[in-house]
């Protein structure tokens, strides 16, 4: 999962850099591996600064000071279907043609062939195992094919326009073309939110695209829209133009954005997050009712797995006329721990990212509510740490039903195997994450609490609980071969990280110095400055 930002302002002679960075730090939830940005200047020269890392400490004032022009665009991502090397930093760039500027979210599920196609036909190096950087030599190439001294809209709309013939998956995208403007666009089933807002300046409008709305409304834009499935918008400093290049297919956004990866206080394709997980939670306590009811089990307490299921468990709670309490006080600077690599790390991280308050587990059956259950195991930790502190039963309740599937579109759950409900009944699910007893939504249930607030939408993609794939086109055997290279990623970041605490290269702030960087795969930070645009980050 990845964050995406593009900003036009009105005056050319103001910078773009502050804005994004900001919009950034407000995205970091859905990418913590991760940032950078590329600025636009004057004779349409562009700026750039990217790094591993988190956005506040890649972003110093000295760094955002480098990033000259009034446009720009910017990117927080973890890493799916390539890897976590310092190359596949987005946003990506190519030269050619027109100076192009790229920043996405999602996933292909037709990589392979598409990297044939660039190699046999387009005869473009890809330089990364990132699908973005793909997607982005797909729009140039198209783009080529005009033969133009200079394109118009209708230019880029035709290019878009085949590049969504030409590939299938998730995909919310934003790209700048030099001295030209922004322009966003969103793969034809609107799996990936992104939208755009406008804000009144001194000069004329400034205009924003963003992954979620909370960005348009903390830098005081207005007028939100969703980018429609399909749809391709471009921004310059004459103009707005939108319009739909794909052929019309099912709109499916990712329910799992309402569970739990998007912001409470963003609004995606004009449902609140807030209120869906509060209908989330009036739905469970209906289901968790008749479950304990079934089983002669009595609750004491409600207490949420901070921060996502907050909401819906105070919802259960007054439903259900249970005390709600909080019971888990988090450690509000460690990552979040489903984007982290390994179960080991994972299960670490548990511990140091929250503490069971003994007041409010002793001697007490206690109901946790949680947004999913992933791997099951931070589950285990927490039910631990609960029994730990004296709780007597501990039973849990999941706003989303059992995830048995793979996501193939931008969201890394690397396998099934490694999924806690992949081939277990409920009564194992408990069994293995040591609980006395789980309730999961229905999945009815769950789109029901979503749909509710936009019956415009006729579904969602809930393929990580059906194995259900909207766009269709994922076999077995692309399943397998996602599976091994999510779990050769894992492999990398281990031993990456071993290596970094035997000491062998020096970091700082997380990144290596450019003796281990130049061992990669890829042009990286200060590698070879030559090579793709100039990077500002951790330059004097």
């Amino acid at each position: 999962m990845c964050g995406i930002l593009g900003l036009l302002l009105h005056d050319p002679s103001a910078d773009a850099a502050p804005d994004i960075c900001e919009g950034l730090s407000l995205l970091q939830h859905r990418g913590q591996d991760a940032c950078g940005i590329v600025t636009c200047g004057p004779k349409g020269r562009f700026f750039q600064c990217k790094a591993n890392g988190m956005v506040r400490d890649v972003f110093d004032e000295k760094a955002i000071s480098k990033l000259i022009g009034g446009m720009g665009v910017g990117h927080v991502r973890y890493p799916t279907a390539g890897s976590s090397n310092h190359a596949e930093a987005q946003p990506f760039y190519v030269n050619s043609p027109y100076g192009i500027v790229f920043a996405h979210n999602g996933n292909l599920i037709d990589g392979p062939s598409l990297l044939q196609y660039m190699d046999a036909t387009a005869h473009r190096h890809i330089n990364t195992s990132s699908d973005s950087e793909l997607l982005l030599n797909l729009f140039a190439n198209n783009l080529q094919q005009t033969g133009k001294f200079r394109i118009n809209e209708d230019d880029i709309f035709n290019a878009i326009g085949g590049l969504m013939k030409q590939c299938t998956g998730a995909y919310a995208c934003v790209a700048m073309l030099a001295g030209f403007g922004i322009i966003a666009f969103r793969d034809p089933n609107g799996i990936r939110p992104v939208g755009v807002a406008s804000r009144r300046s001194n000069s004329g409008k400034d205009y924003l695209f963003a992954s979620e709305s909370i960005v348009a409304d903390a830098l005081g834009f207005s007028e939100w829209e969703d980018v429609k499935p399909g749809e391709a918008v471009i921004i310059t400093r004459s103009g707005v133009s939108r319009k739909r290049v794909a052929e019309h297919a099912t709109f499916a956004p990712d329910i799992f954005e309402f569970v739990y990866f998007a912001r409470p206080d963003s609004v995606l394709d004009g449902i609140s997050v807030y209120r869906s997980r509060m209908a989330m939670g009036d739905a469970l306590a209906v289901e968790v009712d008749k479950v304990l009811k079934q089983h002669g089990i009595t609750v004491d307490v409600v207490i949420p797995v901070p921060d996502t299921s907050r909401v819906a468990a105070l919802n259960l709670a007054q439903k259900l006329n249970l005390p709600y309490r909080e019971g888990f006080i988090k450690n509000r600077y460690v990552g979040r721990t489903f984007i982290m690599p390994g179960q080991q790390m994972r299960r670490k991280n548990v511990r140091r990212k929250l503490n069971a308050m003994a007041l409010e587990f002793s001697g007490k059956n206690v109901l946790l509510v949680d947004d999913s259950i992933v791997r099951g195991t931070t589950s285990k930790e927490i039910i631990q740490m609960a029994k730990d502190v004296g709780a007597k039963k501990v039973i849990v309740a999941s706003c989303a039903p059992p995830i048995r599937y793979s996501n193939v579109y931008g969201i890394d759950m690397p396998s099934r195997t490694e999924l806690v409900a992949y081939g277990r009944t409920t009564q194992e699910i408990a069994e293995a994450i040591g609980a006395d007893l789980v309730v999961f939504q229905t999945l009815p249930d769950l789109v029901a609490s979503v749909r509710q607030f936009n019956p415009s939408i006729p579904t969602f993609d809930c393929s990580v609980f059906t194995g259900e794939y909207v766009t269709g086109g994922v076999s077995e055997e692309y399943l397998h071969q996602l599976e091994l290279l999510r779990a050769d990623n894992v492999k990398h970041k281990l031993t990456a990280n071993s290596r970094e605490d035997k000491g062998e290269g020096s970091v700082v702030n997380g990144f290596h110095d450019r003796e281990t960087m130049v061992a990669s795969s890829g042009p990286i930070n200060r590698a070879d400055d030559t090579v793709g645009l100039h990077n500002t980050w951790n330059v004097s």
